[in-house]
């Protein structure tokens, strides 16, 4: 009933203003709920490039490392593909 006042820790308030106060504190917990979530995927969305840039890092490394094993194609002079048979010529 709107007519109806009660008591509340500010004072006097009637149903309809406790109403609002209730649903202002639901959707401000709902809010809460919602950022908390939000942190959670953003530490998690963190941790997973943090480690994709380790795993970059070791490729670039890996691919220097092969860059200096493999000999200069220029060095060799020309190859002809026909030099190279497949094994079972």
């Amino acid at each position: 009933m709107p007519g109806i006042l009660a008591r509340s820790g500010l004072g006097f308030l009637s149903n309809s203003a406790m109403d609002t106060s209730q649903d202002a504190q639901r959707r401000l917990t709902e809010l809460e709920i919602k950022a908390s979530f939000t942190e959670d995927l953003l530490d998690q969305l963190n941790l997973t490039i943090y480690r994709q840039q380790e795993q970059i890092d070791g490729l670039i490394r890996q691919v220097a490392q092969l860059r200096q094993q493999s000999p200069d194609p220029g060095a060799g002079g020309a190859r002809n593909l026909r030099d190279e048979l497949p094994p079972h010529y």
